[in-house]
């Protein structure tokens, strides 16, 4: 067997079954794309950089590595869990047997990998573990990517009177998400179970949506949209109701009559337009089509049953009036996307999820549709230590910084950890998915995206040099309107196995703004003593909760300066980290 064959067959085995939750081996599928040229692969200090240039119709990459020329050449594996694949380079390996021979092959789908590249030796880098930042270039209007949409909950969590650690489920999630909308900036909230039977929308024939105007009225009241899912299955409408998921038994089957989903389809979206007002819907509603399809954990029909109850429900939509929006597959890790396409119904825009590494560029296949990542984070795994830690809040900067200009919506799954799917939390910090924990006390990955919308209107180019800029070290430049200068950096991987932090892997970083006069500066940080919440037990009491509570602002991390034109700026930057410089002109 070849380099390429043995490379080929090792990704099949991986994403064979396209989701993480269902993969088998497979036949190796090749895709009809060329090798990356231009490949290499440089050691610094903890990490090894590997560089390509980009393959025209690829939305991703495998980075392989050997100990050997010869091979055999093996994915690198980050630990995410998922697709082991980046959208773009550079690619910072951190992992435990770094070093050695690189390649990389070009992906056309999750199924579809490319030729390896020619091998190429890891050669030292030279200098200090510093990286250099430089601002200019012609400047853009800045996309606040994060802003488009959150995960949640399923909504009817919004009407619970129950407790979880002493707190009310629905007034905290209602807090939960006006945090989203006030301080973030997020327009719209996604969630399962819309159908649900504890909404009742559809019992013995008869159709019911005064709970379901509950809960998207209380959505629109905090100035979000909802994301419409459509899903579960009703039970009086399910082929086989036995076949659920989750601890609310969200039933997963198709229907037992497709004309009667058609029927329900239609009439829970004329009901929205009668409502809402259909010019409120074409303009702000998305509708989406199951959830995870592709997974037999959340669809217990077949593929086939699967795109019929996608063009069945694309067309009850478009019923209603022609001009709604409906899209899909909202797969798990990047499924079906060139399945969706060859379905004979309306496609307005694309919907896939992934975890454990960044979006993959599905713009060759959207053909110019917007394209939606409904649900995205550092780890598909309940109850991981990895949701509550500056590890996971460099990953979301990293995630949303690729995505900018080219993706329409990267939803952080999900906004709080009010959250039941596996059973309510037992503890205040349990691993899981929420930007906010129960309490609504901000973890690291809320910060982050706080500091992200600390950015300025307009962005400005960036260039870095040193060891593991780029790669390991990121930044994200803007001018405000007084000519001041915002700037994100953060020092991160995709490695899991460090997500506990890493020494090797800090890096003192260098920054002299271009300033027109004297400037003030103000820093604020997330990093190990910076925006963590610390609570040993199970629940606060009531005094501890107070406590929590008034330590739930991030504070500048060092008294604010002024800095005089041709001054250069030098700061520790500990992976995992995150820093944001505020330059505002003395006045």
């Amino acid at each position: 067997m070849t380099i390429e064959d043995q490379a080929r067959a090792r990704w099949a085995q991986l994403m064979g079954g396209g989701g993480a939750q269902d993969r088998t081996p497979g036949e190796p599928v090749a895709a009809d794309l060329p090798a990356p040229a231009g490949v290499t692969a440089v050691a610094g200090r903890g990490q090894v950089t590997v560089t390509w240039e980009p393959v025209e119709g690829a939305i991703g990459y495998a980075v392989h590595r050997a100990a050997t020329e010869s091979g055999p050449f093996d994915v690198v594996d980050h630990g995410g869990g998922d697709v082991l694949a980046v959208p773009a380079g550079p690619y910072a390996d951190t992992t435990d047997g770094r070093g050695g021979w690189y390649a990389v092959a070009a992906l056309a789908t999750v199924n579809a990998i490319g030729p390896l590249s020619a091998p190429v030796a890891t050669s030292p880098q030279a200098g200090p573990a510093a990286v250099t930042v430089k601002v200019g270039g012609n400047p853009a209007p800045l996309h606040r990517v994060w802003q488009e949409m959150v995960g949640s909950e399923h909504l009817s969590h919004l009407l619970s009177t129950d407790t979880t650690g002493g707190r009310v489920i629905g007034e905290e999630l209602r807090d939960a998400l006006r945090r989203m909308h006030d301080q973030l900036g997020v327009r719209t909230v996604r969630a399962h179970a819309i159908l649900g039977d504890d909404l009742g929308v559809y019992r013995d024939g008869a159709y019911d949506f005064s709970r379901v105007d509950e809960v998207y009225d209380t959505v629109r009241e905090l100035g979000m949209t909802p994301v419409v899912e459509f899903g579960y299955m009703p039970r009086d409408l399910a082929a086989d109701p036995s076949r659920t998921v989750f601890a609310y038994q969200g039933i997963i089957s198709p229907p037992q009559d497709w004309d009667l989903w058609y029927e329900l389809i239609r009439a829970f979206t004329g009901h929205l337009a009668a409502r809402y007002g259909i010019e409120e819907l074409r303009a702000r509603w998305r509708f989406e089509v199951w959830n995870e399809p592709n997974l037999s954990v959340f669809w217990s029909g077949t593929p086939a049953e699967y795109w019929r109850l996608y063009a069945s429900t694309a067309a009850a939509v478009k019923s209603v009036d022609p001009s709604l929006v409906v899209g899909g597959p909202a797969t798990a890790a990047v499924g079906w996307i060139d399945d969706q396409l060859k379905v004979d119904a309306p496609v307005d825009f694309l919907s896939t999820h992934v975890y454990g590494t960044l979006p993959l560029d599905l713009r060759p296949w959207a053909r110019g549709r917007p394209i939606l990542w409904t649900e995205w984070g550092v780890t598909a795994t309940h109850g991981s230590a990895i949701n509550d830690s500056v590890f996971a809040a460099a990953f979301l900067l990293q995630g949303m910084r690729s995505a900018a200009g080219r993706v329409d919506a990267l939803a952080p799954w999900v906004a709080s950890d009010h959250f039941e799917e596996l059973g309510r939390p037992r503890r205040l910090l349990h691993g899981g998915f929420g930007l906010l924990t129960v309490g609504n006390l901000a973890k690291p990955k809320f910060w982050a995206l706080w500091l992200a919308q600390k950015l300025g209107p307009v962005e400005l180019p960036v260039s870095m040099t040193g060891d593991g800029a780029g790669s390991l070290v990121e930044a994200w430049a803007s001018r405000y309107d007084d000519g001041g200068i915002g700037m994100l950096l953060w020092n991160g991987t995709l490695d899991h196995s460090r997500a506990g932090g890493e020494a090797s892997l800090a890096r003192l970083v260098r920054f002299a703004p271009s300033l027109a006069g004297p400037h003030t500066l103000r820093v604020w940080r997330v990093d190990a003593d910076h925006g963590a919440v610390r609570f040993d037990g199970d629940w606060p009491t009531d005094e501890q909760w107070a406590g929590l509570q008034a330590q739930d602002v991030l504070r500048e991390a060092q008294p604010a300066r002024r800095v005089t034109p041709g001054e250069e700026l030098t700061f520790a930057l500990p992976n995992p980290g995150i820093a944001f410089l505020e330059l505002r002109p003395v006045t």
